[in-house]
């Protein structure tokens, strides 16, 4: 189903970013590819920086990185959409994040179990490690959305207790994988419809209505 382009009338006074995850080099195929075109095509403003040594990321440069991408979503709504390691990112930043450096909403899409931060996987150093969630919710206006999938092998085993633990808010796909263009997450209109209006669950519907 194609999406009508048609401008946002908040689109002026909000920005989102795009946090991707390990190995990622921002392939058109990605749902985070899609979303970021959609959001352009209505006007809005949508940062979607690569970061640096995807294969072997470093926890300190991405972090620098973060901040200073952060530093760019201006003074309106600021809201922030990650994607497997970069909800990893997301939780250790947020903890320490600078006051003038907190957003309005975040979405965390299929967050990583224990399990997954391995050296074979190149991202050990990312694992976050006890979460405070007042920590947590003081970096954003909302609670993070969390998106999982109870199919997916890096996830954490029981995603709704997860993310009580952490204050968060969560919804789980019943057959999605890791929510990757391979699990058919190309075009994905439920996080668009998120991103336009924070009030929508990501479960409304699949990758393909």
């Amino acid at each position: 189903m194609n999406e009508p382009d048609l401008p946002s009338p908040l689109a002026r006074s909000r920005r989102f970013l795009m946090v991707h995850g390990v190995q990622h080099r921002r392939p058109r195929g990605h749902w985070m590819w899609w979303l970021t075109e959609a959001m352009r095509r209505r006007g809005e403003q949508v940062l979607y920086p690569q970061f640096p040594s995807p294969d072997k990321p470093s926890v300190r440069e991405w972090v620098d990185l973060l901040h200073a991408e952060l530093a760019q979503l201006g003074d309106g709504e600021r809201v922030v959409v990650c994607h497997s390691l970069g909800c990893a990112l997301w939780l250790r930043a947020a903890q320490s994040l600078p006051a003038d450096l907190r957003v309005s909403r975040v979405l965390l899409v299929s967050p990583l179990g224990e399990q997954s931060f391995t050296a074979a996987n190149g991202n050990e150093e990312f694992g976050p490690g006890r979460v405070d969630p007042v920590l947590l919710a003081a970096a954003s206006a909302q609670p993070p959305r969390v998106v999982a999938s109870a199919t997916d092998p890096y996830a954490p085993a029981d995603p709704h207790a997860w993310s009580a633990e952490r204050g968060l808010e969560c919804d789980v796909l019943p057959a999605a994988g890791h929510i990757t263009p391979a699990d058919g997450y190309g075009p994905w209109p439920a996080a668009l419809a998120w991103c336009l209006d924070g009030r929508t669950p990501v479960s409304a519907n699949a990758a393909h209505p």
